[in-house]
């Protein structure tokens, strides 16, 4: 619940941002750079000047953005890809599984987002299919699994044996008996993706500015970082609850839906 309350907070950080945000985030008023927060700048001002509250605020919107689109794209390929892998297996299985998935995770996820970014150019949309690129296979294998020990059950053979498709199979008897995995496995892979869009922005390969962005405010306040801490610490602060946020409730989750987990509390 703490979680859920901490992911609840930053969507609506995210979704009123220009409501809250005190000042314009790209406002440049170099009169008024570097001062401590207090009376006009809660979060103090950056080395233009800007509000670093309201950057904070619009960065939200960012990250939240980037994770469920990552999480949306990478779970729908690694759906499709597992499902295949899983369900027919022989030679797709091999190809999906072995060449397919080995190829990608012989790579750091971050270093293969990098290559992407460096070589497609930095912007929103290749930073999101950068991280989906690099994040699928874990979907896929997750999948692969799951649907490895569903297809056999009962209920699956007795559809079979009355005639049903393979599309049927999968999508009426299958797919919603799988999703209570693939559930928390979005809910902990959209921590991952806040995490990476912050790194991301950091080296300069993420949104662009003026946008504001956690990860490209930690990376101006770089040269700043003795004399005015608060620049990291508020960034560096948003990063950390919103990926815990993320992880808390992804546990949650877990207990929630996973019925061994309700049976040992029941005993």
């Amino acid at each position: 619940m703490t979680g859920l309350a901490l992911l609840a907070f930053f969507a609506a950080l995210a979704l009123l941002a220009p409501l809250l945000a005190p000042a314009d985030p790209a406002h440049i008023d170099l009169a008024h750079r570097l001062q401590p927060p207090g009376h006009g700048h809660l979060f103090g001002t950056d080395e233009l000047g800007r509000d670093v509250l309201s950057r904070t605020l619009y960065g939200a919107r960012v990250s939240l953005v980037v994770a469920t689109a990552v999480v949306g794209l990478s779970l729908f390929a690694g759906l499709v890809m597992g499902s295949l892998a899983g369900f027919y297996g022989g030679l797709a299985d091999t190809a999906i599984n072995i060449y397919l998935s080995n190829a990608f995770l012989a790579l750091p996820g971050i270093l293969l987002a990098v290559a992407f970014v460096a070589f497609m150019g930095p912007s929103l949309v290749n930073l999101i299919l950068a991280l989906a690129l690099s994040g699928w296979v874990n979907y896929a294998r997750l999948v692969r699994a799951q649907v490895l020990a569903v297809k056999e059950r009962e209920f699956v053979q007795a559809a079979r044996a009355l005639g049903a498709s393979d599309l049927r199979l999968l999508t009426r008897h299958i797919l919603p008996n799988i999703v209570q995995p693939l559930i928390v496995q979005g809910a902990v892979g959209m921590a991952g993706a806040v995490l990476a869009e912050a790194t991301l922005s950091f080296l300069g390969l993420g949104v662009q500015p003026p946008t504001a962005t956690w990860g490209a405010m930690l990376n101006d306040a770089r040269s700043h970082l003795f004399e005015s801490p608060y620049l990291v610490a508020f960034p560096a602060a948003a990063v950390a609850l919103c990926v815990l946020s993320f992880n808390l409730v992804g546990d949650g989750l877990r207990d929630a839906l996973d019925p061994r987990s309700r049976l040992r509390e029941g005993l």
